[in-house]
């Protein structure tokens, strides 16, 4: 069981402690985390992170196919799998990457804003 996060902080259960996640949703959040971090920001673990922060400098027509090369990079090691991405421009210097996840014989979509 992890702690669920909402916006970085972590969501109180309104009983003085935390709200956990297990199953899919843990392991969802785990990959949320994977997405969000830019890969090599951590010095002792350099392949932790995703590159997604990256598909400004792409082509807009390329960036789906990337970002789905990218997660897939980044989620390595956990028990997913990427089915596809869907990258929208957000037009303040951020993208928005929806991404289609098979998980435990389920499909389940995870957006994260990038930029």
């Amino acid at each position: 069981m992890e702690l669920k996060l909402s916006d970085g902080d972590y969501m109180p259960d309104g009983f003085g402690s935390f709200v956990r996640t297990v199953g899919t949703q843990e392991l969802l959040g785990r990959a949320l985390f994977r997405l969000t971090c830019r890969r090599g920001a951590f010095p002792f673990l350099p392949e932790l992170g995703s590159r997604l922060w990256l598909l400004a400098r792409e082509k807009a027509s390329g960036r789906d196919m990337i970002a789905r090369q990218y997660a897939a990079e980044a989620l390595d090691g956990l028990e997913l799998a990427v089915l596809g991405a869907a990258v929208t421009d957000n037009g303040d210097d951020t993208a928005s990457v929806k991404l289609t996840l098979a998980c435990g014989g389920e499909t389940e979509e995870l957006e994260v804003t990038v930029g």
